[in-house]
């Protein structure tokens, strides 16, 4: 499993971490993502949500 949303395909994006002496080094942003039981498109799935999709009631946890 991938670690993206997968309500809306949110992943980790390519950036760069910037010292106080201006030295740019790549590094990753991770999204804020949460691995639930939650029931998308009628089927019970543990998948990775972000936490803005969790917060708009884009998706519904199972219990």
């Amino acid at each position: 499993m991938s670690y993206k949303c997968v309500v809306c395909s949110k992943g980790p994006r390519a950036g760069k971490s910037i010292s106080h002496s201006k030295r740019a080094t790549n590094r990753l942003f991770r999204p804020n993502l949460q691995k639930l039981r939650i029931k998308f498109k009628g089927v019970v799935q543990k998948s990775y949500v972000c936490t803005r999709c969790l917060r708009s009631n884009k998706v519904e946890k199972a219990l």
